[in-house]
């Protein structure tokens, strides 16, 4: 397990590790920092924020966040309250390029990757795709999603 470090704008350092042999990325950041769009770890799954809001302090306590989100790659619908100064964990997800070389039958292509050649197979859920069109996918500790 490695551990990286680095000046983000004035004040924050982000981490960046990476876990096992799976090279997963992510970076830990506040929870007042995460934006609906963006990506945050739930339940051990990278999920894309659909809701994000506040509360007020109480008397006694921090203002807390209530996150509502939606899995990345099982579409899992997840929730979660925090304060809005705890440390939460946001997956590094990258976007790719690919071209399909196959389509080996509805539900599954072949894709090869225009950056690195490497040839592998991916469902195809609900897209259309056929040889030679190029598409654009999610990558993350080995899970990869088709954008549509």
């Amino acid at each position: 397990m490695g551990f990286t470090a680095g000046a983000v704008g004035d004040f924050q350092i982000v981490y960046t590790a990476t876990f096992g042999m799976t090279g997963m990325a992510k970076q830990q950041t506040e929870v007042r920092e995460l934006k609906e769009g963006g990506y945050v770890m739930m339940d051990d799954a990278a999920c894309l924020i659909t809701a994000y809001s506040t509360a007020k302090p109480g008397k006694h306590g921090s203002a807390k966040a209530r996150i509502e989100g939606k899995g990345v790659f099982d579409n899992k619908k997840r929730s979660l309250s925090q304060p809005v100064d705890a440390k939460i964990w946001v997956p590094i997800i990258e976007r790719k390029r690919g071209q399909v070389v196959s389509v080996e039958s509805d539900e599954i292509a072949q894709i090869m990757d225009l950056d690195t050649y490497q040839t592998f197979s991916l469902k195809t859920k609900g897209v259309s795709v056929s040889p030679e069109d190029e598409i654009e996918y999610l990558e993350m500790d080995e899970q990869r999603k088709i954008l549509k």
